[in-house]
C-alpha cells in the first residue's frame, strides 16, 4: 500500500484542530456555567437553586394551559425570563387566587405570579412590583348596527362579563354613575368565564361583552368581535412577594428587560400596558 507522508501531516493537523475546538467548546459552556451563578442565595428560596411561581392559568392570554396541559400566556413568559435572568430554573404551581397569599406565607412558592392588584391591604403583608396595567375593555359584534365608541353609549345595553372579577365590579360602578346621571343602567349578565361571555355576544343575548383589554385584543386579532372601547379605569397588577431580597433580585431583572426593550415588546404583543412606576419594589417598608 503506497503511504502519503503530505496526506498523513494534513490528517494529523486535522484532527488536532478538531480536538481543539472540542476543548474549545467545553472551556465555553463550562466559563458559561460559571458566569450564570443564581443571584438569590438558596437559603432563600423554597428550592435552591429554583424559582417556584404561583399563578393561576384561567385567564388566556395572560395565563392559561393549552389542550395538552402546557401552561403559556403573558405572565408565564415573563416567569421563565426573570428565571433565566437570575440563573435559577423556573417551576409554576398552579392554584385560586385564594390560596396565594396564604401560600406565601406558608412558604410554599416563592413569587406570586397572577396579577396581583396593588392595594393597601396587600402592601401590609407583601412585597409588591407593580408591573402591567389591567384595563378594561368593551367587545361589540363585528359591523354592529349600533356601534358603541364612548362610555356613554353603554346605557341602556344588555352586557355580559365575568362573575366576580375587576371588569364585574367597574362595570356595576359605571352603572352605579348612569343611575346617578339619569342615563338608562345596563342589564348585566354574568358568566363563569370569558369564553361565555363572548358566545353570549356572540349568540346575540348582549350588545356587549366587558373584559380586559388583552382577552379582548385576542378575540379582535382572531377577526371574531370588534375591540370598540379599551384602557378603561387602568389598575397596576404585581408580582408579590414574602420576601424582600427575592423581590429585590426580580426588581433587578425587570429593570434589565425594561432597559434592554424586551419587556415593553412582550407586554405589546400581548396588548397590556406597562403600570407606572420604575419597577421597583412596594412593601411593608415604603
Amino acid at each position: 500500500m503506497n503511504w502519503n507522508p503530505k496526506f498523513r501531516k494534513c490528517e494529523t493537523v486535522s484532527v488536532k484542530a478538531l480536538l481543539a475546538a472540542a476543548s474549545l467548546l467545553l472551556f465555553s459552556t463550562a466559563a458559561l456555567a460559571q458566569d450564570c451563578k443564581p443571584k438569590i442565595a438558596d437559603s432563600l428560596l423554597i428550592k435552591p437553586g429554583h424559582l417556584v411561581m404561583a399563578t393561576s392559568p384561567t385567564l388566556p392570554p395572560m395565563a392559561y394551559a393549552d389542550q395538552q396541559g402546557v401552561l403559556k400566556g403573558l405572565r408565564i413568559e415573563l416567569g421563565y425570563e426573570i428565571a433565566k435572568r437570575l440563573c435559577l430554573k423556573p417551576e409554576y404551581i398552579s392554584t385560586e387566587y385564594a390560596t396565594m397569599v396564604p401560600g406565601l406565607q406558608g412558604g410554599r412558592w416563592d413569587m406570586i405570579n397572577a396579577g396581583l392588584f396593588v392595594t393597601a391591604e396587600r402592601r401590609k403583608i407583601l412585597f409588591m412590583i407593580p408591573y402591567e396595567n389591567l384595563a378594561i375593555s368593551i367587545s361589540t359584534a363585528v359591523g354592529a348596527s349600533d356601534p358603541i365608541t364612548k362610555v356613554d353609549d353603554l346605557a341602556g345595553k344588555a352586557v355580559s362579563t365575568d362573575i366576580g372579577g375587576y371588569a364585574e365590579r367597574k362595570i356595576k360602578e359605571l352603572n352605579e354613575d348612569f343611575k346617578k346621571r339619569g342615563l338608562t343602567p345596563m342589564t348585566i349578565n354574568l358568566f363563569d368565564n370569558y369564553a361565555t361571555v363572548y358566545q353570549a355576544l356572540r349568540a346575540g343575548q348582549v350588545q356587549a361583552a366587558v373584559s380586559i383589554d388583552p382577552v379582548a385584543k385576542q378575540y379582535q386579532d382572531r377577526g371574531e368581535f370588534t375591540h370598540a372601547l379599551s384602557g378603561m379605569y387602568p389598575t397596576p397588577g404585581s408580582l408579590s412577594f414574602g420576601n424582600k431580597d427575592v423581590a429585590e433580585a426580580v426588581s433587578a431583572a425587570l429593570k434589565e428587560m425594561k432597559a434592554d426593550g424586551s419587556l415593553e415588546k412582550l407586554m405589546a404583543s400581548y396588548g397590556v400596558g406597562m403600570a407606572p412606576g420604575d419597577l421597583s419594589v412596594l412593601g411593608p417598608e415604603g
